[in-house]
């Protein structure tokens, strides 16, 4: 099973970034939580954050586990565990995927998602149905 770590980067009203995987990769034109697979010998907080800086141009600080998922894809098994991460600075660039957008968390339902992502959207939606989670009391 390869472990793969997703940041659910939370902004000040509550939105969190969504990006949207290229054409030329597995599971094209899904959106997901940006992150990536886990290196041997690194932690979650520092693959985490070196992924969303690699990829996005942004700094972060990784915050609590929120969800972990296990997912048969036809081409491997993965452990996705989705953390929570605080935006702290940097310029959003794109360089591996297609579009970010920051989404309420009641219109996450409304992308068409990588597979391995959904269970970790439904479980954001009913856990702050109506509220939005505040980094500060996470």
């Amino acid at each position: 099973m390869v472990p793969v770590l997703a940041a659910i980067i939370l902004n000040h009203d509550g939105s969190v970034l969504l990006a949207q995987r290229r054409p030329d990769k597995t599971n094209p034109l899904k959106w997901e939580f940006p992150g990536g697979k886990l290196k041997v010998k690194e932690s979650p907080e520092y693959c985490l954050t070196r992924e969303i800086e690699e990829e996005l141009g942004l700094k972060i600080a990784v915050r609590q586990l929120f969800s972990a998922v296990n997912y048969s894809y036809p081409h491997e098994n993965i452990l996705l565990l989705a953390y929570f991460a605080e935006l702290m600075t940097g310029s959003l660039r794109l360089s591996d995927h297609k579009e970010i957008r920051w989404v309420p968390i009641e219109k996450l339902v409304n992308y068409e998602l990588s597979p391995a992502d959904i269970p970790i959207v439904e479980k954001l939606v009913e856990n702050f149905k109506g509220s939005y989670p505040s980094l500060f009391s996470l």
